[in-house]
């Protein structure tokens, strides 16, 4: 899977491992992202088992890229930073060799939920980009994401609802915007968003619908799943 980003952060992960023996069998790995979409939460750690993933605490808005992690049944934990008592929410998920995952923290603090996505990387058409939406607003309606002005790219996706992976003009600037569904109403917008060649990238809508204190208003982020 030429191109992924792996940040390696965990002592168990196998590009981590110390071994001696140059022809050392390693075990497999999948590749596993994560984004932290609940608004209003705590600092937070995130433990894969009892392995501690993070380096530092995790805010709202924070993302990690993809790590290297043992396959199988996993436990994804997340704690209130600084303790393992407090545990926000736990989810079992389950992680297949060579595959590529993104797990997003979802919805509120009263209901904390992980919303896990297998992440299909196709390198573009020559020329190309390919961008994936995901809506993590907990108290949107379905919206849709496109082009300021113009076109929509991904339409109708209500809370935790996300696209598949489309394609449009590489080395572009574009002007971003998550409008009400089948509407013109602007929810959040993203200006000069330059999408590479050959790049893949997921954009999603969080906040609250009608927030305003600047913290947790509605905003368009975006990361960089993989470039070929």
């Amino acid at each position: 899977m030429a191109g992924i980003c792996a940040v390696c952060l965990l002592s168990l992960l196998s590009s981590c491992l110390k071994d001696t023996r140059s022809n050392a069998p390693q075990p497999p790995v999948a590749y596993l992202a994560f984004i932290q979409t609940l608004p209003g939460e705590q600092p937070l750690d995130f433990y894969l088992n009892s392995n501690k993933v993070n380096t530092v605490p995790i805010m709202y808005g924070n993302s990690i890229d993809y790590i290297r992690a043992f396959t199988g049944t996993r436990i994804a934990n997340f704690y209130l930073q600084g303790s393992t008592t407090n545990l926000i929410v736990a989810d079992t998920i389950q992680l297949k060799q060579d595959s590529a995952y993104t797990l997003f923290l979802v919805n509120t603090t009263s209901k904390p939920q992980t919303l896990f996505l297998a992440d299909t990387l196709v390198k573009p058409a020559d020329g190309k980009a390919s961008l994936r939406f995901v809506n993590t607003s907990p108290n949107s309606t379905a919206v849709d994401l496109a082009i300021k002005g113009g076109a929509v790219l991904v339409a109708g996706k209500s809370f935790k609802g996300h696209s598949s992976f489309v394609q449009l003009n590489g080395n572009t600037s574009y002007n971003l915007e998550v409008r009400q569904a089948g509407t013109s109403t602007v929810l959040a917008s993203l200006d000069n968003v330059n999408l590479g060649n050959g790049v893949v990238y997921t954009f999603w809508l969080q906040g609250l619908i009608g927030n305003t204190d600047g913290i947790n208003n509605p905003t368009i982020n975006g990361m960089i799943n993989a470039f070929y």
